[in-house]
């Protein structure tokens, strides 16, 4: 029942039954701004945005945030695009693709500033040196969906190690979170995936330390942002504003306290010991893997612009002012 049909019904009982109903004082506020967010997989390198959740910094803002999980390559942007979800958190190359569409997607503010994947082999198929076109060819590896960003990561190193993803190695392309899964049941030798499952997996003997760090080997990476329609910078720029202040306190309280931070992240993986998930976050702030401010920078878009075009999936050159607004972070910095 809504609201509305729950009130009607509500007085019509009370009339029915002769009863005097005394109202309390109202005092007007705005209703809170309910906002969902689809994310591509359920991953310790979205913490910032939980711990915005949990600490009611979207709250200061009059926003409640909910999140959905879809798990396919482009779902998360379809979300948006459709108006289903008011965001997506993944990254800004799919504003690019939308863009090259005639969609009109901006990131505004930041979250991963890595490259949020590794490379894992399953016991006894390590490599021994790092002769990668040599240890990859003829090799099954497990990763996530076509288009998504670690998909198109594994198809920028293999290009890099001229290796053809069709003839030269087996991708097994599966949901993100089905990858460890599809190592330890024999259908791959490689696992291309993230955190914290990469922890899981190698807790679980599934596979061994990753032997190939992409957040090191690649540098500065735009790999997840929080990306909205055009138009609702548009229309609701103080929603956009109050959203993009949660994630920037977000993350300046993943830096300052990460103690309490691996505690928020334990509601959001019960089932993960806590052992595991401070092992898991001290690998994340090793490699540098978040952004300490929720600036975008140029060199971070040059890398995944880099990575989608030669791996063969964007055609078009789309430029960082196309597709990133950094205006929201801007104006919010001074305040914090």
């Amino acid at each position: 029942m809504n609201r509305r049909k729950f009130l009607q019904s509500t007085a019509t009982l009370g009339t029915g039954l002769g009863i005097a109903l005394a109202a309390p004082p109202f005092i007007a506020r705005a209703a809170s701004k309910e906002l969902l967010v689809a994310e591509p997989v359920h991953s310790t390198g979205y913490l910032p945005m939980y711990i915005a959740m949990a600490n009611g910094y979207f709250a200061e803002s009059d926003i409640v945030v909910k999140i959905v999980t879809i798990e396919s390559g482009g779902g998360h942007t379809n979300a948006v695009l459709s108006g289903q979800a008011f965001a997506f958190i993944g990254g800004p190359e799919h504003n690019a693709f939308a863009k090259a569409k005639g969609a009109e997607l901006r990131a505004v503010v930041h979250c991963v500033d890595r490259g949020n994947v590794y490379l894992c082999a399953a016991k006894g198929h390590e490599p021994k040196d790092r002769d990668w076109p040599s240890y990859f060819k003829g090799k099954s590896v497990a990763v996530g969906p076509y288009s998504g960003t670690p998909n198109s990561i594994m198809r920028y190193l293999l290009a890099k190690w001229k290796l053809d993803a069709k003839r030269d190695v087996t991708l097994i392309e599966v949901p993100n979170s089905a990858v460890p899964a599809a190592v330890r049941g024999g259908q791959a030798v490689i696992g291309n995936s993230t955190e914290p499952m990469i922890t899981q997996g190698i807790r679980q003997n599934i596979w061994s330390e990753p032997f190939f760090n992409v957040p090191k080997e690649l540098g500065p990476y735009a790999y997840s942002t929080i990306n909205i329609r055009l138009d609702s910078i548009q229309k609701e720029p103080e929603v956009v504003r109050g959203f993009v202040k949660g994630m920037v306190k977000g993350l300046k309280f993943l830096y300052a306290n990460p103690n309490e931070a691996a505690e928020i992240a334990k509601k959001q993986f019960p089932t993960m010991a806590l052992e595991d998930l401070k092992a898991t976050l001290d690998r994340s702030f090793s490699d540098e893997m978040w952004s300490k401010d929720g600036m975008i920078s140029k060199e971070a878009w040059a890398t995944g612009s880099a990575v989608v075009r030669e791996a063969g999936i964007l055609k078009a050159d789309i430029k960082y002012e196309q597709i990133i607004d950094m205006s929201f972070v801007e104006s919010v910095r001074a305040s914090l």
